[in-house]
């Protein structure tokens, strides 16, 4: 019988078209909603510094408000019917029209509703990927989702320091989580408010630019999460470099 020890040694399996295919969504993942906000209101920026400076300092203080409330009522839509990937789209469509449909006053009121029904999404993408989203460990990862930038951000960079370590947030952590998360949230918001400002899109700009958003904040918590899986079967440091690699895009040589 032949000794164990001479045995050869499993090579490990090779995550790289799994990884390619990952990095690949995470390019395409904000270019749909750009090209929407694009279509619907023009430069987002000259929107937003159209904006009263009071109203950019009410949406950033009224998403870290929500980004709380949200984390502490996240697990009450668990108990709805499922509706399919389908519902949370429909869902954040409605209240973006409601929101939409009063112009700028009425879409600042929608923003905790929008923020749970994107929240209530992001934590089906961790439960479909295994995670249990009621882990207070999974809960932090599902508010950190928000940090990834906006879908209208033209270089987020890539997060990826949750592969070093998962931690839980619970208490003053939790609020220190959600002031760091709410900045890059309320940008994003932001934007997406100044879109809807512009005469005559009301309720149909409002609903069409909250299922992009959905869609990519779905879409980044999807990636997230596989990488996260990967990163505990693999180890965080070559899952990290090697989407790291795969997600920069190649630098264009003039001749």
């Amino acid at each position: 019988m032949q000794r164990m020890d001479n045995l050869p040694a499993i090579a490990a399996p090779d995550r790289t078209a799994e990884i390619r295919a990952l990095a690949r969504r995470y390019r395409r993942a904000n270019g749909p909603v750009m090209s929407l906000v694009n279509r619907l209101g023009g430069r987002v920026e000259d929107r937003l510094a159209a904006l009263p400076e009071g109203l950019r300092g009410q949406i950033g203080a009224a998403t870290e408000r929500a980004l709380m409330a949200a984390h502490g009522l996240a697990g009450a839509g668990d108990r709805m019917p499922d509706l399919g990937r389908r519902g949370p789209v429909a869902a954040a469509m409605l209240t973006g029209a409601v929101g939409g449909a009063g112009g700028i006053a009425t879409s600042v009121a929608e923003l905790p509703v929008t923020i749970t029904v994107i929240l209530h999404a992001i934590r089906r993408a961790a439960r479909e990927a295994g995670y249990d989203p009621d882990d207070p460990a999974i809960r932090a990862e599902c508010l950190r989702v928000f940090s990834a930038g906006g879908p209208l951000a033209a270089d987020d960079g890539i997060n990826t320091s949750f592969l070093s370590a998962r931690m839980t947030v619970t208490g003053p952590a939790l609020a220190q989580l959600v002031r760091g998360v709410a900045p890059r949230l309320a940008a994003a918001l932001g934007q997406k408010l100044a879109a809807q400002a512009v005469p005559v899109m009301g309720a149909v700009a409002g609903a069409a630019l909250n299922a992009a958003f959905l869609s990519y904040y779905r879409e980044m918590a999807e990636i997230r999460f596989a990488l996260l899986r990967l990163a505990e079967q693999h180890g965080a440091e070559p899952i990290l470099a090697a989407f790291a690699e795969a997600a920069t895009p190649p630098k264009v040589t003039r001749l």
